[in-house]
């Protein structure tokens, strides 16, 4: 009986767990329909006494703080089911012990142990990856410590939910003196930075004149930073006008015309 104060509490947290979740949830659909209004109106934000980015930052720092409750109301219900289960062999032994016995309810843990430790946020990120094989996409080659960043046009060929890799194919060969055939790299999620979808232009985000981005310099697969001059809506055009970064031909910055589905924010701490 001295058990049952405990079992009401797992009972509790487990209610607090699914309203926690389900007020997650709400908030990323309220964060997907302002990144759609930003994505299709981006000069909305210029605006004066426009609330848009403000209202954006707050249900950012709400999903945050959610996701934090979610992981201690998760390690309380942890210590209070470990609390239950019959004393004997350490936590770990006794988990393991149990999943063996019982392979239905290993695989409820797993499920739960997997959703408690993956946001909602996430979770559709891994999705949005996992989608991307067989697409073109940005891709940083050059390791985190390395003095410049080299991004360069590859293919998505695999995507490993269990290590967060992505797996992709430099498909134009190389003049290294390996014989210059095409290369592989296991990249890291962040290395990678998706296309806008070349036949949607209606959702792609529109980087404002003035902007710097990423963008493949043409006639080649390898993207640098520029600023944009003018967009494809100004231009009634698919291309943007932009001026790449140290393009310099007799004392000035020419301006060269680059397809939207090829231009990409620019990576936070870019080096160049």
């Amino acid at each position: 009986m001295s058990s049952s104060p405990d079992i009401a509490g797992i009972l509790e947290n487990t209610k607090e767990l699914d309203r926690l979740r389900k007020e997650q949830e709400e908030v990323l659909v309220e964060i997907n329909k302002m990144h759609k209004k930003l994505q299709a109106t981006p000069e909305v934000v210029e605006k004066p006494g426009d609330t848009s980015l403000s209202k954006l930052k707050n249900l950012y720092i709400q999903a945050k703080e959610l996701s934090e409750s979610e992981v201690t109301v998760s390690n309380i219900l942890l210590t209070q089911l470990d609390s239950l289960l019959p004393s004997g062999p350490t936590g770990q032994q006794r988990r393991k012990l149990v999943a063996e016995g019982n392979d239905q309810k290993r695989k409820r843990m797993k499920v739960e142990s997997d959703v408690q430790r993956v946001s909602p946020s996430v979770r559709n990120q891994i999705e949005a990856y996992a989608s991307l094989r067989g697409e073109q996409v940005a891709a940083r080659v050059t390791a985190d410590d390395a003095e410049k960043d080299e991004w360069f046009v590859v293919k998505v060929i695999h995507f490993d939910r269990e290590t967060k890799e992505v797996e992709v194919l430099d498909e134009e060969p190389g003049d290294d003196e390996e014989g210059g055939g095409q290369r592989t790299y296991k990249l890291s999620m962040s290395c990678i930075l998706p296309f806008p979808k070349r036949n949607d232009p209606s959702t792609t985000q529109e980087f404002l004149p003035g902007k710097p981005v990423l963008a493949v310099y043409p006639g080649t697969t390898a993207l640098y930073k520029a600023t944009v001059i003018s967009t494809p809506r100004k231009r009634k055009s698919d291309e943007y006008l932009l001026e790449f970064d140290d393009d310099e031909e007799d004392g000035a910055l020419p301006q060269r015309t680059v397809p939207f589905h090829k231009v990409v924010a620019l990576p936070e701490g870019h080096r160049q």
